[in-house]
């Protein structure tokens, strides 16, 4: 089974030129070690959810020209796809990993799922803060995130909600990254770790849908 630990030379491939080189690096380097990944957290998440989870890996299908810049592995309660509902995703890229929650563009429900963050980001903010570097990011392909949770009031991040409802491509990602100078000397133990840390921190929200 391929390692699920990703070393200099992966986050590197981020830097191949050119549509069909950078997928066959990808799809050769990156999306095995997703799998393995993938295929370990679902079973620990799925304790964490209390519902079946399944991992999805990124095929970026509908890409034809522009090369991704990341790719990831996200997991969700459907086994067809995870796009329509919240998910968690642990995504690579250039500058590193990142362990996400995402309501992302394509929900089905975003308006009822703001509605029920507004009314519980009050009493979910000081979860959050008890997890040292969770923050938020304005888009899931952003490697930088856009606050630091803890900087937040309870009536920002509830104010956050607007974020899904305010066009049609609105999103809601809290997360954390992990620059690559440091997540390329990780071990597997410490990857799964500090997913499994984060998504778990983020669980509340997850359990809104």
């Amino acid at each position: 089974m391929p390692s699920s630990t990703f070393g200099a030379a992966d986050f590197k491939v981020f830097d191949v030129k050119g549509f069909q080189a950078r997928m066959q690096e990808i799809r050769g380097r990156i999306r095995p070690k997703l799998e393995t990944l993938g295929g370990r957290l679902a079973p620990e998440l799925q304790r964490t959810t209390g519902e079946s989870t399944f991992a999805h890996v990124a095929r970026h299908a509908r890409r034809t020209v522009n090369p991704p810049d990341d790719t990831w592995v996200a997991f969700a309660g459907d086994a067809r796809g995870y796009k329509k509902h919240c998910h968690f995703k642990f995504a690579v890229s250039r500058s590193g990993v990142r362990f996400l929650f995402e309501v992302g563009p394509e929900h089905a429900d975003k308006k009822k799922w703001a509605s029920a963050w507004k009314k519980n980001a009050p009493k979910l903010a000081p979860v959050l803060r008890r997890m040292k570097g969770l923050a938020w990011f304005k888009n899931e392909h952003d490697d930088d995130p856009a606050a630091p949770l803890g900087d937040l009031t309870a009536e920002q991040l509830a104010e956050l909600a607007d974020e899904l409802t305010r066009t049609r491509d609105g999103q809601l990602v809290f997360g954390r990254a992990v620059l690559a100078a440091e997540a390329e000397h990780w071990t597997e133990a410490q990857y799964r770790t500090a997913a499994l840390e984060t998504f778990r921190a983020l669980a509340p929200l997850y359990r809104l849908h």
